[in-house]
């Protein structure tokens, strides 16, 4: 069975780059733009998720990390809260999986 993950994705600009970071994943990049981070930590998720499965280690570590499987697509507006004093933003981010065991 294939599924889907909910993560948040973060990104600020620092110096003349953007900086982009995944809360769920500890997983970060940059790049000159926000649409080259942007694009360049899809990747790094995809690759992420995909090692953690590799090794076998994608179940434990989305249960240690309290990360929910989705077996549909989630649908709906998911509400982030960011103090107003943040120089960053936040965009939820729905990252398709290989097969995954039913738990």
């Amino acid at each position: 069975m294939s599924g889907y993950v909910r993560l948040t994705c973060k990104f600020y600009k620092e110096n003349r780059k953007w900086v982009a970071f995944c809360d769920e994943l500890g997983t970060s990049t940059f790049g000159r733009t926000l649409d080259e981070a942007e694009r360049r930590l899809k990747e790094a998720i995809t690759l992420h998720l995909n090692t953690l499965e590799d090794v076998g280690e994608r179940e434990r570590f989305f249960r240690e990390n309290n990360i929910p499987l989705f077996p549909t697509r989630p649908k709906g507006v998911v509400t982030v809260n960011v103090p107003s004093s943040s120089d960053y933003f936040v965009r939820s981010c729905i990252q398709p999986i290989r097969e995954f065991a039913a738990a």
